[in-house]
């Protein structure tokens, strides 16, 4: 039952606090990253899933890390997108990856074009009032990419091994 709620709840709720984040702040939170990780730690630790299957998951995490590290120092990514992206990484697993990659690249590529279009718009000044949607319509402002991160995750849950241990029995 605790593992059912971990990767059908907590790491979806996780997620979308990831993106909301991103989205009104252009920042995400520490936090959810670790709580990714620890949860991962725990969801793997009842699942039984053995110290072998375990390092492939860390060692994927880690290249993750230090890619999106890499993109942070050419500033394509932000930081807590390369974090987000390696703590996804530990529940995806080699075999999710492919899935993973694809859909956050399709939701990235959405969320760009929406953008632009948002962004040529020109919006009363009532609607720019609060600061998150003056910095979103902003030029000059990057693309908030951990609701890219998110929605890739979610879109490839089904694929990962954590979907078929806990809907299977169900």
């Amino acid at each position: 039952m605790v593992l059912e709620l971990a990767v059908l709840t907590i790491f979806p709720a996780l997620l979308v606090v990831a993106a909301v984040g991103d989205l009104l702040t252009f920042r995400i939170p520490n936090w959810v990253s670790l709580a990714l990780a620890g949860l991962f730690v725990v969801a793997g630790a009842l699942a039984g899933i053995g110290w072998e299957a375990f390092g492939f998951h860390l060692a994927l995490a880690a290249g993750l890390l230090l890619l999106g590290m890499g993109l942070f120092a050419l500033n394509l990514l932000g930081g807590g997108d390369a974090k987000l992206l390696a703590a996804v990484g530990l529940w995806m697993g080699w075999a999710a990856m492919g899935p993973y990659l694809a859909w956050a690249a399709i939701a990235g590529g959405i969320l760009a074009v929406l953008l632009l279009l948002f962004r040529k718009m020109t919006l009363p000044e009532r609607l720019t009032a609060p600061p998150w949607v003056a910095r979103l319509h902003s030029k000059h402002e990057g693309i908030p990419y951990g609701i890219a991160l998110a929605a890739g995750a979610l879109m490839a849950l089904p694929q990962t091994i954590w979907f078929e241990l806990v809907v299977t029995p169900l």
